[in-house]
């Protein structure tokens, strides 16, 4: 796909499959069945956007994915009913391209890695439209933190009439249940290092730093903040050669379930196992597993422990 092209492809909601080189051109719909509204899409990297497009195509609902460009899977241009492509710094064509779709009901799923913030000459790499420059410069915001950018960017779609909703509300198996998901269970020892490592995640999510803390004896070897949960696994194995250690990730006290949901996945059993973790605790019904099934094969397989904990005990 070229970078002005878009595409539009067959979905059981009765679009015919066509392609469109302008989004000037006409959109041929099949009079067979009528047409649904379409959710949109805000695509970062990773599998949770790729999940969510497939269980809305099986349940019939049109999608019209926007995914941010050097993060979204290109695989969702065959996925879903309609797919753009969108700079990181272009929210004005984000917001004209829902728009044009009809689409009023959004949902972000996937990580967008906040380092591109941070890249030497920001402004020409970015090249940022007038819209997210009136943004980023006019709007008063108090601080960068996570929860600040996004709460933000959701009121910024609301003045076009466009409202984000939490993507687990049609996917709500992603969420994993409470209790130990693997063969291997936690020692006695590791069961402390998760009520320390749990206190602390907490503290942190409270201040919107980050969602996970690397433990070993009771002491801290990492933090997660921008740079994200598999780079500071990977740092606490540079700090702990000898391995063992337990990682914490829970959500925040304040987590608001429309985006930033605490995620873990096949990738993340591969950053401890290449570090040297033993134990991965997560929060209960506030964490998205990606490919569950699969995930607990691969910590099976390392020997790693996955327990999934409303709260530890102390």
């Amino acid at each position: 796909m070229t970078k002005n092209k878009e595409s539009r492809v067959g979905s059981s909601t009765g679009v015919q499959k066509a392609v469109t080189l302008s989004p000037c051109h006409p959109v041929t719909l099949s009079r067979s069945q009528p047409v649904k509204a379409p959710i949109g899409l805000l695509a970062g990297s990773g599998r949770f956007p790729v999940v969510f497009a497939e269980k809305c195509r099986s349940l019939g609902i049109p999608v019209v994915c926007v995914g941010i460009r050097h993060e979204a899977p290109p695989e969702l241009a065959g996925i879903v009913d309609r797919f753009y492509w969108a700079g990181i710094a272009k929210l004005g064509r984000i917001i004209r391209c829902f728009k044009r779709e009809g689409a009023e009901r959004l949902v972000m799923a996937g990580k967008i890695h906040k380092t591109v913030m941070y890249s030497p000459w920001r402004v020409l790499s970015l090249l940022p439209d007038w819209r997210m420059i009136q943004w980023w410069y006019r709007r008063q915001r108090s601080d960068n933190r996570d929860d600040t950018l996004l709460l933000g960017l959701i009121d910024e779609f609301a003045l076009d009439g466009m409202r984000f909703e939490s993507a687990l509300d049609l996917c709500p198996e992603l969420l994993v249940g409470p209790g130990i998901h693997t063969r291997r269970q936690p020692t006695a020892h590791e069961e402390k290092d998760i009520a320390f490592g749990w206190m602390l995640a907490r503290k942190m999510g409270e201040v919107d730093v980050g969602q996970s803390v690397v433990v070993k004896e009771r002491a801290v070897l990492a933090v997660e903040a921008i740079e994200g949960t598999d780079r500071a696994i990977l740092r606490a194995g540079e700090l702990c050669p000898s391995g063992g250690f337990t990682v914490v990730k829970v959500a925040k006290p304040q987590q608001d379930m429309r985006f930033d949901v605490p995620t873990i996945g096949c990738s993340t059993i591969e950053s401890m196992h290449k570090a040297g973790g033993r134990v991965l605790a997560i929060e209960a019904s506030k964490t998205i597993v990606i490919d569950q099934e699969q995930t607990v094969a691969l910590a099976n397989r390392y020997g790693i422990a996955i327990v999934a904990l409303e709260k530890p005990a102390a």
